[in-house]
């Protein structure tokens, strides 16, 4: 099905072939997750090309693809297109400029065609099976912080915590970290996205985590901000503001709220608080097989709104420089009516 829809937005587009090159891309075609292949679409064919390490894999795996075996899948093309006269050729715009400059040399009758998220308007809407998906991915990473809890206390370093995190979503069956977990303590907290260092937590810091697994190719990605020892009433008052701001989008989030909206509805609420100039990044992004997936949200997005089954991230911050920040991010499943909140560790704000 998902081939079919490629091709019924090919057919649209007046675009004879398409050229896929991206691993993630691939994967969500055919279920191919090796490190090396591509794959030609055609009005007549579907070609998947590998290698001889992946060629008796990719045999027993796809199904309704020819398989080419061949470390030259560009020098496969010319013969390719000619079989059905093709003249146009799309390609990811994200491929190196060495890969483009062969296209070039190999396919000098053929018009070439950068197709931008061509594959990506497509999944971002998930099915069944990727929610489920998803929905394991976020369940290991609410059950890290839930034992990250027990475990972090004045002496222990950002990096520790990190490390810790990593290996209990592991441990809990992820196939691995979605992106580099953020932690962010004390002063370091005021930045939105601070590497963890070996800064020794304190008593009295506030602590940001940023972090996220994948489970069987999909991500997931929290953030959750907590006080070791106690809270300074200023940080408490900041994260009261931002759980306000997490908590409104969650209530009106939905299909056919526009991106507009969905990014001033929290942003509205930490500006009417007095904090606007310290949100200083976008309210959230598609997550999937990429941690960043579309949609990304401005408030001039006016003419482009949610639609059922995509999930997107809420994500509202307030960062004092030199001060501390907070931020709490949720994994949200949009619905008809509303929307589904799949990250599901306590929000509550949580001294230890």
């Amino acid at each position: 099905m998902r081939v079919e829809n490629v091709k019924t937005k090919m057919a649209a587009q007046d675009l004879p072939a398409l050229l896929i090159t991206d691993m993630k891309n691939i994967y969500y075609l055919t279920g191919f997750s090796g490190t090396a292949g591509c794959i030609l679409l055609t009005k007549e064919r579907n070609i998947f090309m590998t290698d001889s390490r992946y060629s008796e894999m990719a045999k027993a795996l796809i199904s309704g693809f020819e398989i080419i075996e061949t470390r030259d899948p560009i020098g496969q093309l010319p013969a390719l297109l000619e079989f059905e006269q093709i003249k146009r050729l799309g390609f990811e715009e994200n491929v190196e400029y060495s890969f483009f400059n062969q296209l070039t040399n190999r396919l000098p009758e053929v018009t070439l065609f950068a197709s931008r998220n061509f594959l990506m308007e497509l999944r971002q809407f998930k099915d069944e099976d990727e929610i489920n998906k998803m929905k394991k991915a976020c369940a290991i990473s609410d059950a890290a912080f839930m034992e990250a809890l027990k475990f972090i206390e004045p002496g222990r370093t950002e990096i520790e915590i990190a490390n810790f995190l990593d290996f209990k979503m592991r441990e809990m069956g992820a196939s691995g970290i979605s992106f580099d977990t953020i932690i962010a303590s004390g002063h370091r907290s005021s930045l939105p996205h601070g590497v963890a260092s070996h800064k020794t937590i304190e008593f009295g810091d506030t602590v940001t985590m940023d972090f996220g697994c994948y489970y069987d190719h999909y991500a997931s990605d929290m953030t959750r901000t907590i006080f070791v020892g106690e809270a300074d009433p200023k940080v408490a008052e900041i994260y009261h503001v931002v759980q306000k701001a997490n908590q409104a989008l969650i209530e009106k989030a939905k299909a056919g709220l526009s991106y507009a909206d969905f990014d001033r509805i929290p942003r509205q609420v930490i500006e009417e608080a007095g904090y606007g100039n310290y949100f200083t990044h976008g309210i959230g992004h598609g997550v999937g097989l990429d941690i960043h997936e579309i949609p990304y949200f401005n408030q001039k997005m006016t003419d482009q709104f949610l639609e059922e089954n995509m999930i997107v991230t809420d994500e509202p911050g307030i960062y004092i420089p030199e001060f501390a920040g907070v931020r709490i991010e949720d994994d949200l499943l949009i619905t008809k009516n509303g929307c589904e909140v799949l990250t599901n560790a306590p929000k509550t704000l949580i001294v230890i």
